[in-house]
């Protein structure tokens, strides 16, 4: 019946005039002055015995699909039928259904609002939360305080919510920022929000798009020279370098940096993503439906039929279905596949982890531990000798050895070394600062004053 009594189409009306049987979704449509002299009923009953707009739905399309099971049924709904979830459950069921649209909510919006962007996304407002980034967006059945709240929300992560908008109720528009949305005095059926993003460097808001977008920008001609001269080789350094610092901001559990370090991350992904397709060869929407489509067939324990009640079966199913997708029909392949450019220790305990999947391991940690015991006497034995060569060699396998001995202890070895290191960063400085205290040199003492004072940090640390 569209907004007003003015939008029902003549041959809606010609329709109406002829029907068997009217039904009204509810008394509150803004159009139910076109059905004046005409016998209709309203479904305002269901609203009061349905819990959510879910179940309101499917009332109503029931009633109507009950209805006409007996003669046939017009059944009138405020604005487009398009935009109406009884309606789109009743032609979901019963594709037979003649439809007469009225003028939208959102088209409605829209030209009260005077947007200017010719496309946008319309919804509405109890389904907000689907709403995708877009360049403009109408947001419709804002009739009470949670759909507005709902809508601020939605709409303030797409666009800020500074940004402007058009709050629409029947003819009239109000200009207000997005974060007032839900400090309005009335809403209703007749209640929308319209909204279309700033110039691309006003923004409040960003998403990956723009993100690619900036990127295109500063490799144009006429762009950044350090941009434009960039290969994928040329800043793969960066891309390590900038997830070693989200991986620093997580550990110490700073959530401001972990924000910016994020972001970091995500730049030098759109980066090499933006090169690529200079290149013909990928995009940076192809790299995330392949990660996407890697996701659910890795997870068929959710969206599949393989079944997982535990993290550990959860996990095996995951490798699984990587050895099919990645074709690894050996042991070998799986060992093969691990990244030569791991951190060293990382990638000693990703080889062994796989390779003990073939049963080649040790029988535990205990086991594993003799073996580190054998092999730093070797390391001893070639120090003593002086074979350089030999040193090298025993070093590494004293090593990988270690490794093999924590993994089997159920010890992320990377973490255990980080751990490590920052512990003996942090009593050396100590020890430092009691030296230095003392009105000393640290370079002037011997192994043995050294050892008094490493002893005294070690004390001091564990004190406090």
């Amino acid at each position: 019946m569209g907004i007003t009594d003015g939008d029902l189409s003549l041959r809606a009306k010609a329709e109406l005039d002829v029907a068997q049987k009217i039904l009204v979704s509810t008394n509150r449509c803004a159009g139910l002055g076109a059905l004046n002299g005409l016998n209709f009923e309203t479904l305002d009953c269901l609203y009061e015995k349905s819990r959510n707009f879910d179940t309101l739905n499917k009332k109503l399309a029931a009633a109507v699909i009950a209805a006409a099971k007996d003669s046939d049924v017009c059944y009138c709904v405020d604005g487009a039928v398009c935009e109406n979830e009884s309606c789109k459950l009743i032609l979901a069921k019963h594709k037979n259904c003649k439809v007469f649209e009225g003028v939208s909510k959102a088209a409605h919006a829209y030209s009260v609002a005077k947007l200017l962007t010719p496309e946008y996304a319309a919804v509405s407002a109890y389904s907000v939360k689907n709403l995708k980034s877009c360049r403009a967006a109408v947001v419709y059945d804002i009739d009470g305080e949670y759909a507005a709240s709902e809508t601020k929300t939605k709409l303030s992560d797409i666009f800020g919510e500074e940004s402007l908008c058009v709050f629409v109720c029947g003819d009239l528009g109000k200009i207000i920022k997005i974060y007032e949305i839900d400090r309005q005095k009335n809403y209703g059926l007749n209640c929308a929000v319209a909204v279309e993003e700033r110039e691309f460097l006003k923004k409040e808001r960003f998403d990956y798009a723009d993100l690619e977008y900036m990127i295109k920008l500063l490799r144009a001609p006429g762009g950044c020279p350090w941009d434009r001269a960039q290969t994928s080789k040329s800043i793969k350094g960066n891309l390590i370098e900038e997830a070693y610092e989200l991986a620093d901001a997580i550990e110490r559990d700073d959530g401001f940096d972990m924000e910016e370090e994020t972001g970091d991350v995500l730049l030098q992904a759109a980066f090499h993503s933006v090169l690529s397709e200079e290149r013909g060869e990928y995009t940076g929407a192809d790299a995330l439906t392949r990660v996407v489509k890697k996701l659910i067939f890795r997870h068929s324990h959710i969206f599949g039929a393989d079944k997982a009640e535990s993290e550990s079966e959860a996990l095996g199913v995951w490798e699984n279905n990587k050895r099919k997708e990645k074709e690894q029909t050996t042991f070998s392949d799986s060992v093969s596949a691990v990244p030569k450019n791991f951190p060293a220790c990382m990638r000693a305990q990703k080889v062994q982890k796989r390779a003990a999947k073939s049963g080649m391991d040790f029988l535990s940690s205990v086991s594993a531990g003799e073996r580190l015991a054998d092999e730093l006497s070797e390391l001893i034995t070639a120090l003593a000798d002086g074979d350089k060569k030999k040193v090298f060699d025993e070093a590494g396998d004293v090593l990988f050895s270690a490794v093999n001995t924590c993994r089997l202890a159920g010890v992320d070895c990377e973490e255990a070394l980080q751990a490590s290191v920052k512990k003996f960063s942090e009593r050396f400085c100590e020890c430092e600062r009691q030296i230095t205290a003392d009105g000393k040199n640290m370079t002037d003492l011997n192994e043995l004053e050294l050892n008094v004072y490493w002893e005294k940090a070690k004390n001091a640390l564990k004190n406090n």
